[in-house]
């Protein structure tokens, strides 16, 4: 099982999303999207770790999604990470070969409290259709850290993780 990745200099995870993550403390809002077009993640935080506030929200950024801008929140300071892609991505015409890899936003939204992180992402025409995107996610709170970053191995879902990474089913493009 994938328990820690370093993104850059930063220690990361991912959030995942699929129809059955009900199960997971992270989720994302919309669970498809069509590939080669723009995604808008809304990642939802219901709870801190085991009673302590949340400080830090932490999310990777997989291979295959660029042009990601990251929204501001009041009260929350917001950083990200930017590296090179594995290979160049087209954007609408213009050739993309590096962005942001992590974003972090960092403030406290203490455990009886719920928030949305929110950033949006082009998803590239590079992805596979059918199958799901999964973006590791680290909660940092006062006391613990939660690693929201397990990937389903082939034939087992979120279900079968105790702290799956939210993902997004990816469609098919659409035709116009």
């Amino acid at each position: 099982m994938l328990r820690k990745f370093a993104c850059g200099a930063a220690a990361s995870a991912l959030v995942c999303l699929s129809a059955g993550a009900a199960s997971a403390h992270i989720t994302l809002e919309t669970q498809s999207a069509p590939i080669g077009s723009t995604y808008k993640a809304v990642l939802r935080v219901g709870h801190g770790c085991e009673g302590s506030p949340t400080l830090k929200v932490r999310v990777r950024i997989p291979e295959g999604v660029i042009a990601v801008k990251p929204m501001p929140k009041p009260g929350w300071d917001l950083d990200s990470v930017e590296g090179a892609y594995k290979q160049p991505y087209d954007y609408y015409g213009t050739p993309m070969t590096e962005g942001v890899r992590e974003i972090v936003w960092t403030g406290r939204l203490l455990d009886k409290h719920y928030d949305e992180f929110v950033f949006r992402a082009y998803l590239t025409g590079s992805l596979a259709p059918d199958t799901t995107l999964y973006f590791p996610t680290v909660q940092e709170c006062e006391k613990g850290v939660e690693r929201w970053i397990e990937i389903p191995a082939a034939g087992k879902g979120v279900d079968d993780y105790k702290s799956p990474a939210p993902g997004v089913r990816l469609r098919p493009k659409a035709t116009d």
